[in-house]
């Protein structure tokens, strides 16, 4: 849409957004990707800010989501065939099935993009027009807080209590640190990345170690006395 630095600003805050959520058996989340795509588009057509425009874009994702979820739904037709196939061996058949079905949902992601893209700007445009000011800035403090509770989501599943040092050190490195830009703060995650790696390593050498010495029995054991 000719403006890249507004696509990486969208697309960085869609991905905090939607990092704790992942589709886990028969669930599916609002659509990241429809919803990334549309936080720019209607970021760039309606003139708001990226935090405004992925509040904008929410419902755009959720019918993804529910597309999705149907499919799923739908794509059980396609078992008794992949049963058969797989009982008669034929391995061409059983392989073709998940392609079709990729190829379907790939047919869906484009169609749903494409209309919601460049159909739905125009409206889109006048009732970012219509809304009033207090709604708008609804929408942004809206948009502002998804990020932070999406990385809370992932903190929950994936922290341990050995690593909240190191998340607190980075927030404020972070946020206490005047950087032009992130990259200081990544360059320190990585060297505390690599400490972490070879003590690691480091570790688990010297449990090897014990466990080879434990196998050889030079600790000794009860009946060899004291």
């Amino acid at each position: 849409m000719g403006d890249p630095t507004l696509g990486i600003m969208a697309g960085g805050l869609t991905e905090l957004t939607f990092a704790g959520l992942t589709p886990a058996g028969g669930t599916q989340p609002p659509n990241p990707a429809v919803c990334g795509i549309m936080t720019v588009v209607i970021a760039h057509t309606a003139s708001v800010g990226p935090s405004t425009a992925i509040g904008l874009s929410l419902p755009f994702a959720m019918l993804m989501q529910y597309i999705l979820l149907m499919c799923y739904s739908l794509f059980s037709v396609f078992m008794p065939v992949m049963d058969k196939a797989a009982a008669e061996g034929n391995t061409k058949k059983f392989a073709s099935v998940p392609y079709l079905i990729m190829a379907i949902v790939g047919v869906l992601f484009f169609v749903v993009i494409f209309l919601s893209a460049y159909a739905a700007q125009g409206p889109m445009q006048a009732l970012v027009k219509a809304m009033p000011v207090w709604l708008i800035h609804g929408f942004e403090l809206a948009g502002s807080a998804l990020p932070a509770v999406g990385f809370a989501m992932l903190l929950k599943v994936l922290l341990r209590v050995e690593y909240v040092p190191y998340l607190l050190l980075g927030f404020v490195v972070a946020s206490f640190i005047n950087f032009s830009n992130v990259l200081p703060a990544a360059v320190i995650g990585i060297v505390f990345a690599i400490i972490e790696f070879f003590r690691d390593k480091k570790n688990k050498q010297l449990q090897e170690q014990i466990e080879a010495l434990k196998e050889a029995g030079i600790n000794g054991g009860e009946e060899d006395g004291i």
